[in-house]
């Protein structure tokens, strides 16, 4: 199965402002979709009930493609949405990781619905990914923005019963970028700390959702440059994905070995990845 990146421009980076598709072995098929309202793309995610892919454009808006490659759904422009990190949700919905309003938003799969908030505006700093666990509840990353401010932590909100999240963790080597649940249940993050700094320790990070503490660090071991990770996914064979600057890089997840550099690509800028049949 191809697996689709999307890579940053603008203010992101000197990327490549587009969606790009990738065979397993990392060959560049090329860009996936050429369409002008793809403009600095960030968080993907599939839908599973209908195999269409979600991806977040900068633009202010989210589009449905096709494994075709073509758009069959847009929400138009939703003013001062700047969409980060994206997920379905266990009742279908697509969330969205809304940088400007500091929370999460929600769309009907439809994307012809009214966005609604799924927790409160400003309920973190900055939200850097999130992911509902196997359990129900909803883990958010609160990490650093673009202009330095922020925290560094992984909430836990129980959705069924109250708003009010709990800190599960508290790590001083963790600066997250992006969160994903594994297969056994536990979190992922990737994180970049000090965030932005030319010499910031890089890692993927695996934490117990029962207390928070943490289980494993995935480093790249020098099997990888691993500059600015960002988005995760795991593979359906299991293995784990991390887009970065230039390269996107494999973990065994059962063992914790790094595979390398999957895919090279200079200006790749990656933000996000998923798995996609086209």
């Amino acid at each position: 199965m191809p697996f689709l990146v999307t890579s940053a421009s603008g203010a992101n980076g000197d990327g490549f402002g587009a969606l790009l598709a990738f065979e397993l072995d990392g060959t560049l098929r090329g860009t996936f979709i050429d369409d002008d309202r793809i403009v600095d793309p960030r968080g993907l995610a599939v839908d599973p009930n209908e195999n269409l892919l979600f991806l977040n454009s900068g633009a202010d808006r989210v589009l449905a493609i096709s494994s075709h490659g073509r758009i069959v759904r847009d929400t138009g422009r939703i003013e001062g949405l700047n969409a980060g990190g994206a997920n379905f949700g266990p009742d279908g919905r697509y969330f969205v990781g809304s940088r400007r309003t500091r929370t999460i938003v929600a769309l009907s799969s439809s994307l012809d619905a009214t966005v609604e908030y799924l927790l409160p505006p400003l309920v973190v700093p900055f939200p850097r990914g999130f992911a509902f666990g196997h359990d129900g509840r909803l883990f958010l990353a609160s990490g650093i923005g673009p202009n330095g401010q922020g925290d560094n932590a992984i909430l836990a909100f129980t959705l069924s019963t109250s708003l009010q999240p709990s800190r599960l963790v508290t790590d001083p080597e963790l600066s997250p970028l992006d969160l994903a649940i594994a297969p056994n249940g536990n979190i992922v993050v990737s994180s970049e700390r000090p965030f932005g700094a030319l010499d910031a320790v890089t890692s993927v990070r695996e934490y117990d959702t029962t207390d928070g503490h943490l289980v494993r660090v995935f480093s790249p071991k020098g099997k990888a440059e691993f500059r600015k990770p960002r988005g995760l996914r795991f593979a359906p064979n299991g293995l784990l994905y991390c887009v970065a600057r230039d390269e996107v890089v494999g973990f065994d997840f059962a063992s914790g070995e790094c595979l390398g550099a999957i895919a090279r690509l200079p200006r790749l800028n990656g933000q996000a990845l998923e798995f996609f049949p086209c």
